[in-house]
């Protein structure tokens, strides 16, 4: 089918593919961050129901070292607070690509449904190169 498509139109369609492609992987970018942002709120409020004076360990590669409790609590402010502004960018991306996507997908059809003719459709149309 992509044999009989216009040049335009197979530009389009390739265009929508990259912009699945990216939106899979904002998508899965998102829910991993969404995870890690998830453990780390659940260990920072397990650290405030700890008493300061219990000896802590934090894992660096393969070691646990010890630490202090200060030292792990900033830690894991600094984590969430990253992590929190890190799923706020890749909600808007994702907000984005999914706007890039629709309106795509608008001049596509509007370009394989009466574009057939070769004439403009109108105003807003896709009037380049």
């Amino acid at each position: 089918m992509q044999g009989n498509l216009p040049p335009e139109a197979q530009e389009k369609l390739e265009e929508l593919q990259d912009l699945q492609d990216t939106a899979q992987k904002v998508a899965a970018q998102k829910e991993q961050a969404e995870s890690t942002l998830t453990e780390s709120k659940t260990a920072l409020d397990a650290l405030e129901e700890i008493d300061e004076d219990t000896t802590m360990y934090r894992e660096v590669g393969e070691l646990l070292v010890e630490t202090e409790y200060d030292e792990a609590h900033e830690e894991l402010e600094d984590t969430v607070d990253s992590l929190e502004i890190r799923v706020e960018q890749l909600t808007k991306q994702e907000e984005r690509v999914e706007e890039q996507f629709e309106s795509l997908q608008q001049e596509l059809q509007q370009m394989l449904q009466g574009g057939a003719g070769g004439g403009p459709m109108g105003p807003g149309g896709a009037g380049g190169a």
